[in-house]
């Protein structure tokens, strides 16, 4: 037990926890209005995109530039993504215009990505970092970035959270009443991709998307309001992050990995919970 204690309370550890809440907010934020708009594929795309805008900064700038510079390059990216994803979310009736930007703008940065790699090989390894994420390898900095990002977000969500609701939930009604529904959507959609680029150093681009969409499309099983999905995202996230540290010290493992299979690994639970419910309230009905 004392030595679970001494390893919890170690800087390195107490850096991902505080990662993790960080995380957790952003999931209950941004993760969940991604869902609400049903666009959780725009966090992958972003995520890539991200990747990308890294690379490039790494292959102008040189791999001597500091860890700020690439993810300020990758945010960049992704909030250009997230705009062109955002002008078609904005047109009644142009869904798959939007499936189709994000489509081909992830596999567009994906391949980018790995052309930008190839021409840095002295750098690589901290592009595959961006692209992997350690939550144990986070460093003050990254805190302070990603803490500054998180409190934009909260700010920013408090000031427009009307116009986002309705928005979300009835577009065309926004637009009838007057309110300026394509400026919030972008707004929106540039929110929810600079979000994904900044907590690309914390848990990677590859399984971001675990912990941003997955917390949410969990807490949608349940949650009858908004609130609600909001406060059950922050939950699962923040569990499952913290479930993975706990579980680091005695297994050999990504803490990044576990705590976002742990999180998209709660969706399946709970679309198995929502089966077994209505399969016994059909077997109550016919008896």
């Amino acid at each position: 037990m004392a030595e679970l204690w001494d390893y919890l309370t170690s800087p390195f550890v107490l850096r991902a926890t505080v990662g993790i809440v960080l995380i957790a907010i952003n999931a209950s934020l941004t993760g969940a209005f991604a869902a609400f708009r049903s666009a959780t594929f725009l966090v992958s795309g972003t995520a890539h995109a991200a990747l990308a805008g890294a690379a490039f900064v790494l292959v102008v700038w040189g791999a001597a530039v500091g860890d700020v510079a690439p993810i300020i390059g990758g945010a960049v990216a992704a909030v250009v993504l997230a705009l062109m994803a955002a002008n078609g979310a904005s047109r009644p009736g142009r869904r798959s215009a939007v499936d189709n930007t994000i489509g081909v703008g992830f596999a567009f940065f994906m391949a980018l990505a790995v052309l930008l790699i190839s021409m840095i090989p002295s750098a690589a390894a901290r592009v595959w970092g961006i692209l992997l994420g350690d939550l144990l390898l986070l460093t003050p900095s990254d805190l302070w970035l990603l803490g500054g990002m998180t409190a934009l977000l909260i700010v920013a969500f408090g000031v427009w959270w009307r116009p986002f609701l309705f928005i979300t939930f009835d577009s065309e009604g926004a637009q009838a009443f007057g309110l300026r529904a394509s400026l919030y959507n972008h707004l929106l959609f540039a929110l929810i991709g600079l979000s994904t680029a900044v907590l690309l150093k914390g848990v990677g681009a590859i399984v971001v998307f675990a912990m941003l969409a997955a917390p949410a499309a969990t807490a949608m099983l349940f949650a009858s309001s908004v609130p609600r999905t909001m406060l059950y995202s922050f939950l699962i996230a923040l569990l499952s992050g913290l479930v993975a540290l706990v579980i680091s010290n005695y297994i050999q493992f990504s803490v990044s990995a576990m705590a976002a299979l742990l999180a998209s690994g709660s969706y399946f639970v709970g679309r198995g919970i929502v089966w077994a419910r209505q399969a016994a309230e059909d077997g109550a009905r016919r008896t």
